[in-house]
């Protein structure tokens, strides 16, 4: 199974993607409903491979501020994960952990910034724990930093560092429902092609030995 670029992957290496995701997605809600100590729900997650420019007119006004929390990956597998932070899921989560609402990012005190860290660490780990769990690949993150931003500006960084590599990503979307409360989620994955190309032999290798 050769995969060298992102729009190369077949639908079922896309189908083995999707596994994985979701099973990084009950991980996440677990971890989550812990840290925030309510009844966490995430949805199946959707799986886009997008261009750079096409992923910010998904995501919206490309000069909308935003939060990112990023971590880059190491070990059996090189790249990148952005977890994307809205003030409406911000405020959700910190307003469970702390009593109270943010007006700006901007407002974002170190205690809150640190919660943001975390919430995005959660996250991302959540999903590489599920991608090195089913591949038996050595995932290693690195520590979490956060970043506020206008969207555009977020998306340069991936663009900067990959662009001449491949001008496309994947978006792993999907919906975290607190209580009654429903919050949109934005994970972007950026492997380089090398990795990408050994991350989907491995999983293609579990899959075809389970079925």
């Amino acid at each position: 199974m050769e995969t060298k670029r992102y729009d190369e992957m077949s639908e079922k290496e896309l189908d083995i993607i999707r596994e994985a995701a979701s099973i990084g997605t009950g991980y996440a809600a677990t971890s989550l409903a812990g840290l925030i100590g309510e009844q966490v729900r995430m949805t199946i997650p959707e799986i886009n491979i997008l261009d750079f420019d096409k992923t910010v007119e998904k995501l919206g006004d490309p000069e909308e501020g935003i939060a990112a929390v990023l971590m880059r990956i190491s070990g059996e597998m090189e790249g990148m994960m952005l977890f994307l932070l809205r003030l409406d899921f911000i405020n959700a989560v910190i307003g469970k952990m702390m009593g109270h609402t943010i007006q700006d990012y901007e407002e974002l005190s170190e205690l809150e910034t640190s919660a943001v860290t975390e919430i995005g660490n959660i996250i991302i780990s959540s999903y590489t724990n599920a991608l090195s769990m089913l591949s038996g690949m050595k995932i290693e993150l690195s520590v979490p930093s956060v970043s506020v931003n206008m969207l555009g500006g977020i998306l340069s960084v991936p663009m900067a560092e990959f662009g001449y590599v491949t001008d496309k990503l994947m978006m792993i979307d999907g919906q975290l429902k607190i209580n009654e409360q429903k919050l949109n989620s934005t994970l972007l994955m950026l492997p380089d092609a090398d990795s990408l190309d050994r991350l989907m032999k491995e999983l293609g290798a579990v899959y075809e030995n389970g079925n």
